[in-house]
């Protein structure tokens, strides 16, 4: 029983007083398969005959924003937290003529109706939340079933309901969720699905890129990142949102530093480690930090004896794609700073031991420096199982406080112009080794910062001699 989770209670809410007003009501899709599941679902969705105005009329504090499509957003307060829950009325889907929406809907009284029109078995089920209540939490005996979603659950299947071709020609970004669902649950696609998604891979195209870039996100995040990967792969998905990464199939690393295998053989044993609930840009670290490899890979030079597979430059080079790629799928610039300094920073960490002070703490200081730590534990995992650096790295992180990396600076630029300095390019390589003086102990005071910038930067530098 869901009873103390303060969304269940308040959908419940909403089904009593559609109850009370004469209306069909159900607990519809993702939730009820988590119910079944044994699942705390994250929220709670209402499927009801009432239409829009009347779901409106029916609760003080609603928004429509979907009230086209039949979907109202109805905001209650438990214990003074205010919850949204989305009720939508049955409805019978128009054509989709744009591959994302319907151009039409018919709302509907017939609750199988409603069913019919929607993705995948496993998501269409309803439950009866009173028979629920009444059955003291047995889920099995309340829930309706029209389409086979107990038995697809049971065998751990992805199934779209009807047709797949028409299910994916409606919206085709239900093709990257069959992948999804099929990662994070680990049930296999079934054939007539899969082969209907190999067939439309294409058409993926339709779809904006933000759709796209939140679809593998959760993919990435919600568990199971290696086996839906894959999935994309081998139902020709990934070829057209990420042909990048497909590019990293067969390209042959140094089996000294690399015994598990080619680029996309280390790659998916990075997904493979991430935890669901990974962060976003973590996830997407992972999958894109080797991303430079395959265009600059160099075979052994045979005329050099034992030499051996090179990447000369490929973080540089995987910036740049990791750039284009973040652009194209529209991340947002906090993300893409994020995302992109993993990837520039990965292989720093082999330096590590030998950094000056300055430079090791500059290191440390990173923003999100805990991702970089993880995704370095991943790569070393992933590749050789060496985690000394890490753990030289995460010593010297949770060894010093905060403030020892980032200490207020001895010296500015207002004390520069202060001793006589005019304001000049040299400024940023004058505070760089006030900075470093002061990160590595050198300098404990303004006086000592600025009497070594006065040795290397003289105010008044003797006069160059010329010859006669």
């Amino acid at each position: 029983m869901q009873t103390f989770d303060p969304k269940y209670r308040t959908a419940l809410s909403i089904a009593r007083r559609l109850r009370d007003a004469g209306h069909q009501f159900f607990f519809a899709g993702g939730c009820v398969r988590d119910l079944l599941l044994g699942v705390s679902p994250k929220d709670y969705d209402v499927a009801t005959s009432a239409v829009p105005d009347q779901i409106v009329a029916l609760f003080p504090k609603t928004f429509t924003v979907g009230a086209h499509f039949g979907v109202i957003l109805v905001c209650e307060s438990v214990d003074g937290t205010e919850i949204a829950t989305e009720v939508a009325t049955f409805r019978n889907d128009g054509a989709y003529s744009d591959g994302r929406r319907p151009d039409a809907v018919r709302f509907s009284t017939s609750p199988e109706e409603d069913v019919r029109r929607r993705d995948f078995t496993i998501n269409g089920l309803l439950l009866d939340p009173f028979a629920l209540e009444a059955g003291a939490g047995d889920v099995e005996s309340a829930v309706l079933d029209y389409v086979g979603g107990r038995e697809d659950i049971a065998d751990g299947v992805i199934r779209a309901i009807g047709d797949p071709k028409l299910r994916f020609a409606e919206d085709k970004l239900r093709m990257l969720r069959a992948v999804r669902f099929a990662a994070r649950l680990d049930y296999r696609i079934d054939e007539a699905t899969a082969g209907a998604i190999h067939c439309q891979a294409a058409e993926i195209g339709q779809v904006s890129q933000e759709r796209i870039r939140d679809e593998l996100t959760r993919i990435l995040t919600e568990g199971g990142a290696r086996r839906g990967f894959e999935l994309l792969y081998r139902l020709g998905l990934l070829a057209r949102v990420l042909p990048e990464a497909v590019r990293m199939r067969g390209v042959a690393q140094p089996p000294e530093y690399h015994p598990e295998g080619d680029v996309w053989v280390h790659t998916m044993l990075l997904l493979e480690k991430l935890p669901p609930g990974s962060s976003p840009t973590l996830a997407w670290g992972a999958l894109l930090h080797d991303i430079g490899k395959p265009a600059t890979y160099q075979p052994p030079n045979p005329a050099i004896p034992g030499d051996r597979i090179r990447f000369n430059g490929h973080v540089e080079v995987g910036v740049r794609i990791a750039e284009e790629i973040l652009a194209r799928l529209r991340f947002s610039n906090e993300d893409t700073a994020q995302i992109v300094a993993l990837v520039k920073n990965h292989m720093r960490f082999g330096d590590i031991r030998e950094m000056r002070a300055s430079t090791l703490k500059r290191f440390l200081r990173l923003p999100r420096f805990e991702e970089h730590l993880e995704l370095h534990r991943l790569d070393a995992g992933s590749a050789h199982g060496d985690l000394s650096l890490y753990d030289f790295a995460r010593a010297h992180y949770e060894a010093e406080p905060a403030e020892e990396y980032r200490p207020a600076l001895l010296l500015t630029g207002a004390d520069l112009i202060a001793a006589g300095y005019k304001p000049s390019p040299q400024f940023k390589a004058m505070l760089t080794l006030a900075e470093d003086a002061q990160l590595e102990g050198a300098a404990t005071t303004r006086e000592e910062a600025l009497a070594l910038v006065e040795s290397r930067f003289p105010l008044n530098p003797a006069p160059t001699r010329r010859g006669s």
